[in-house]
């Protein structure tokens, strides 16, 4: 009776951890005397730790001033290098340079575009002095300057607004007349016409290639 009273209790015995097993819990199960660990036996590493791990091993410090002087003189040559290259990059693309230009600025036909855009006198050329003026008379503490500024500069951004249409309608037009087996979206070269005639004209990228005033045919 005794014998089958000990072999029916089966369950889950934890016995108290020791210096064996690291100071981890260990739990017997089912009576059979195989010892189970609970937990991952191992301590969490740290978010730094972890990091470290994913960028690889961190360049050991210099040991002398002159290691240090060499490795300064290194990043700034690699500095230079990168500040080199933009510029570069940045004149190929004011110079038309379709290697290097945007997309939505790639196609003789963008090109086109942007000529006729930069051969008009646009009144929407004004629209970053216009925000400049709606910025001073918003600061200015008198009520007459800024009810008179934003009158103007209400009727300033309608006129710009249907000038925008017009010149869109216009750029469209002739593109599709220069490049009648192209695709030509309306909205897409309408809205690539409004932006750039927006821009300052120094500030246009890539830089005008006709004179304002030119007639473009």
């Amino acid at each position: 009776m005794n014998f089958l009273r000990r072999g029916s209790q089966t369950g889950t015995e934890t016995t108290p951890a020791d210096d064996t097993d690291g100071g981890r819990e260990v739990v017997t199960v089912g009576g059979e005397g195989r010892p189970q660990p609970v937990g991952k036996g191992r301590p969490t590493p740290s978010r730094r730790q972890a990091e470290g791990k994913k960028r690889g091993p961190v360049a050991p410090a210099p040991k002398t001033q002159r290691e240090a002087m060499k490795r300064a003189k290194a990043l700034r040559g690699n500095k230079q290098d990168r500040r080199k290259a933009t510029d570069d990059r940045r004149k190929r693309m004011m110079a038309g340079d379709e290697r290097v230009l945007l997309p939505r600025d790639r196609g003789p036909a963008r090109a086109y575009a942007r000529d006729l855009i930069d051969g008009r006198r646009n009144l929407m050329g004004l629209f970053m002095p216009l925000a400049v003026l709606i910025f001073v008379t918003v600061i200015v503490p008198v009520p007459a300057v800024q009810t008179l500024g934003s009158v103007l500069c209400l009727a300033m951004l309608v006129a710009m607004a249907i000038e925008g249409v017009l010149l869109g309608r216009y750029v469209v037009g002739k593109v599709r007349a220069r490049f009648p087996n192209e695709e030509i979206k309306p909205l897409s070269f309408g809205w690539y016409a409004f932006t750039r005639a927006t821009q300052i004209r120094r500030l246009r990228m890539p830089a005008p290639r006709v004179a304002r005033g030119t007639k473009v045919d």
